[in-house]
């Protein structure tokens, strides 16, 4: 029997059923990222980007580290990767992480100078005193290990680095140049394993947005729904909640890109976008909601958003490329924005990986000129947005897929095929409350719907012709 590409499991090891092989997973990812550097030019590669030394060491000390610049990591062409870690992780990871022992032996104070996992400190952005020669330090470091491989003279790409460290680079005599793409490239195509913690951190966003669904209210605030979602994940074993989007109300359109207090309101439409990671691996997964009720205007948007998303999804397959895909979505123009800058993010798609944007990327304002081919193995997000005719409410979809050989798996399960309504079912006189409604109850009335003067006359029992 066929199984899905995005499986899921439980997110314990067993040893009645063959799961996600984390042994598999950092091997090969470390042989994709070999064979991308011995088809480039350089002579190693050098990381300071968080997802990028997790990739080659499958190292981790924590997200409280991920925007200070303090570890790096060194991938030799031809040789095994050595990272330089904050102050007591690097002994942890003599001990505990074995892939990283080049000495062949258990770890000693002696032998630590040749594992691959060693002390070091990059600048911690500016804050070390610049005469303290932390970045000559870190410059010294990486030379003596290019120098063991014969490599000092070859050009060594770097994804990302403070000035003084590029600086202190060059004064060793280094040529440094941009690293990332190859970096890029080896993480463009998933391995299996990396496919099933993908799908693994979806289903842990259903479950957090069945949870928002039964919780969203008049009265509740986006800020409360971020701290229910983040509980839920957190609760589930999420490693890390790098944000959640709350979006109600006016906010909705355009697009502010940041939750706040504001309290939901009855009719009023919300869209969330639920970003995690689980064993590193994220999520981007965005759903709308109406809260009690859905205005005509919404419904409309929604349904147009939704077309968008479905037309996109039916392109995918290998071949097919990310200019066929944004080919179908609006110009800026036809949603008002001045151009595709001012409307970036809002038809867009994007890899999902150990970061959340990666390649490759859907986007009118580059993927028409600079067209990338969809191959199987890719994971990316694909997201639509419209907004409503009542010129303050939106929709926003968005689904992560797998391609397949042949087409490709949606692995964001929870429903938006149709705009849900969340919140409390309202009871009338005549019934359950219409849930297309507008959200002014004198809009509903005959005479709020422009029918007046038919209206008047029926009740004055006149005929409504004259």
């Amino acid at each position: 029997m066929a199984m899905t590409i995005g499986q899921t499991f439980g997110p314990n090891a067993v040893d009645w059923e063959t799961r996600a092989d984390l042994g598999r997973l950092r091997t090969e990812r470390l042989a994709r990222l070999n064979a991308e550097l011995e088809r480039s030019d350089l002579g190693a590669l050098l990381s300071f980007d968080f997802a990028n030394i997790r990739y080659m060491t499958s190292t981790h000390i924590g997200t409280w580290a991920m925007d200070k610049l303090i570890r790096f990591a060194l991938l030799p062409r031809g040789g095994e990767p050595v990272v330089w870690d904050f102050g007591s992780a690097a002994r942890h990871h003599q001990l505990y992480n074995p892939w990283l022992d080049h000495t062949g032996g258990p770890a000693t104070p002696e032998g630590a100078a040749r594992t691959g996992a060693r002390a070091g400190i990059s600048t911690l952005r500016g804050a070390f005193h610049p005469a303290a020669g932390i970045a000559e330090d870190v410059a010294g470091k990486v030379v003596e290990v290019l120098r063991e491989h014969g490599l000092a003279g070859e050009p060594l790409g770097i994804d990302v680095a403070e000035m003084p460290v590029l600086a202190a680079l060059a004064a060793a005599g280094i040529t440094a140049v941009d690293g990332q793409q190859v970096f890029m490239e080896a993480r463009r195509i998933k391995t299996r394993d990396e496919i099933t913690l993908l799908a693994q951190a979806c289903s842990m966003v259903d479950a957090a947005y069945s949870d928002l669904y039964e919780f969203l209210r008049p009265g509740v605030r986006e800020n409360e729904c971020v701290g229910l979602v983040s509980k839920v994940l957190y609760d589930l074993g999420s490693e890390y909640v790098e944000g959640v989007n709350a979006i109600s109300g006016e906010r909705c359109s355009p697009h502010p890109h940041v939750y706040s207090d504001r309290l939901i309101r009855p009719g009023d439409p919300a869209f969330f976008d639920i970003l995690h990671s689980h064993l590193g691996y994220r999520t981007c997964y965005y759903r709308t909601f109406a809260v009690g009720s859905a205005s005509r205007a919404q419904r409309d948007a929604y349904v147009r958003c939704r077309e968008y998303m479905d037309q996109a999804i039916a392109l995918v397959k290998p071949g097919a490329t990310t200019a066929d895909i944004v080919s179908l979505w609006p110009p800026a123009a036809e949603f008002g924005f001045a151009d595709e800058t001012a409307a970036f993010g809002l038809q867009y798609g994007h890899g999902v990986g150990l970061s959340i944007w990666e390649k490759p990327i859907f986007s009118r304002l580059v993927s028409l000129d600079h067209p990338e081919t969809l191959q199987e193995g890719m994971v990316f997000a694909l997201e639509t947005y419209w907004p409503a005719s009542d010129g303050w409410s939106a929709a926003r979809i968005e689904e992560e897929l797998v391609v397949t050989a042949d087409g490709c798996e949606v692995i964001t399960k929870f429903p938006a095929e149709e705009l849900l309504v969340a919140g409390r079912t309202y009871w009338t006189a005549g019934g359950p409350l219409n849930t297309l409604r507008e959200s002014q109850s004198h809009l509903n009335t005959p005479a709020g719907r422009g029918e007046t003067r038919v209206a008047t006359a029926a009740l004055d029992g006149a005929d409504p012709k004259g």
